[in-house]
Parts: structure tokens; C-alpha cells; sequence
């Protein structure tokens, strides 16, 4: 491993020693269904309403029988609800009619799943089974350009597979979830902290600016 990779390992893990997911769920079924509900908008958010979304229907079982317009009611406060609740269910039919209303361990047939992509089931596979993965969302994009480790126009499966040829495998799940909070609470899109980042000397987006504005954010 280079010495600058060691180094952001070292560093992200002094900022965020206890790293993990912010939605809450039980189960890999809930994991599923919150990931799947956390596009486009904050784990916060979705946070606030799987609480009665999981109490009205608790498995696969259920949720492959609700009404579209009832689970609509219940995640309505989030972006795309009406493609979510869609999707929640058509999940869940395959999930009853494919894998006995379990979420599989394999990545490629939890893709397979009505609204399930490639960063969803990285999460899921991450989270609940074990698998490492870096899944790339518009943290882990933003951070991963800014401090060289992918090209500008690279798509997130590109990020991704250079990210994961580039760190140990077993720092692949942790990494995760410390760049995501990175970006979060540093690395922000717009006037990122760059006054308290000691990842400067990598970071495209830092010498870009210092150069040619003379700012250091």
C-alpha cells in the first residue's frame, strides 16, 4: 500500500474511530427496504419514517400484499415516494416469490430486485452479510475525485472498482462509511473545510483553489 493511502486510513480512522450506518433497522429486509428509501434525500430522513413503515408491514410477506397508496402515505415526506413505495413493493413480491421472502446473500440476485442498483446491494451485502464493498454515493464520489483516486467524469462503478484495487480488502467496509462522513462533516460540496483537512497535500480540489484564487476553501 502507497504511503499516501496509509496515511488516509490513518487519518480517517483518528477522525472517525467508531464509523457505521445511520439508518436504523433490524433485519436485512428493513436494511433493504432503508437503503433503497435513502436515494436521493438523508438517512435522517428516512429514519423518521420506517419506524410505522416497519410496524404496518414488518416482512416481505406483508409489504408484498399493502396497497401502494397506503405505503405512499407512510414514506410520503421523502423524495421519489411514489417510485419508492412502487418499488418497496415489487421487492418484496420477489422477494416472497424468489427467495422465500429472505434478501439473498448474492449481490448480483439482490439486483435483480425491483429498485435495487449496485450501490443498494453494496450497502446491504456490506452491512448485513459481511461482504466487503466501497459503495459510491455523492460523498464517496466527491472525495474520491477531489483527492485523486478517480477522474472527474468517472462513473460511480469506476470509482468503486479503482477505490477497492487500491485498499486492502479488508478496510473496504470501514472506508465506506469513514469517507461518507468525511464528506459530511469536512469535504463538504460547497466550501469544504479545508483550513482543518490534513489531506491537502493530495487534494486536487485544494491546490486547484490555492493556485488560482490564492483561498485555501
Amino acid at each position: 500500500m502507497k504511503t499516501e493511502d496509509a496515511f488516509l486510513l490513518a487519518y480517517l480512522d483518528s477522525l472517525f474511530p467508531e464509523p457505521g450506518c445511520a439508518l436504523i433497522f433490524h433485519n436485512p429486509f428493513e436494511c433493504l427496504c432503508a437503503v433503497m428509501l435513502s436515494a436521493q434525500t438523508t438517512d435522517a430522513s428516512v429514519n423518521k419514517v420506517t419506524p410505522a413503515l416497519f410496524a404496518a408491514y414488518p416482512d416481505a410477506f406483508a409489504l408484498a400484499k399493502a396497497d401502494i397508496h397506503d405505503v405512499e402515505k407512510l414514506i410520503h415526506s421523502i423524495g421519489l415516494y411514489h417510485a419508492k413505495a412502487k418499488n418497496l413493493i415489487g421487492l418484496s413480491k420477489a422477494l416472497v416469490e424468489r427467495h422465500g421472502g429472505e434478501v439473498p446473500r448474492d449481490k448480483a440476485k439482490m439486483r435483480e430486485l425491483p429498485g435495487v442498483g449496485v450501490k443498494t446491494s453494496n450497502v446491504v451485502g456490506a452491512i448485513c452479510f459481511g461482504i466487503p464493498a466501497i459503495a459510491v454515493d455523492t460523498h464517496v464520489a466527491r472525495v474520491s475525485k477531489r483527492l485523486g483516486y478517480a477522474k472527474e467524469e468517472d462513473e460511480p462503478e469506476k470509482i468503486e472498482a479503482k477505490l477497492e484495487r487500491r485498499f486492502p480488502r479488508d478496510s473496504h467496509i470501514r472506508l465506506h462509511y469513514q469517507i461518507i462522513l468525511f464528506g459530511r462533516e469536512v469535504c463538504h460540496a460547497k466550501n469544504p473545510e479545508c483550513g482543518r483537512c490534513e489531506l491537502t497535500a493530495l487534494c486536487r480540489y485544494f491546490k486547484k483553489n490555492s493556485s488560482s484564487s490564492g483561498k485555501k476553501s
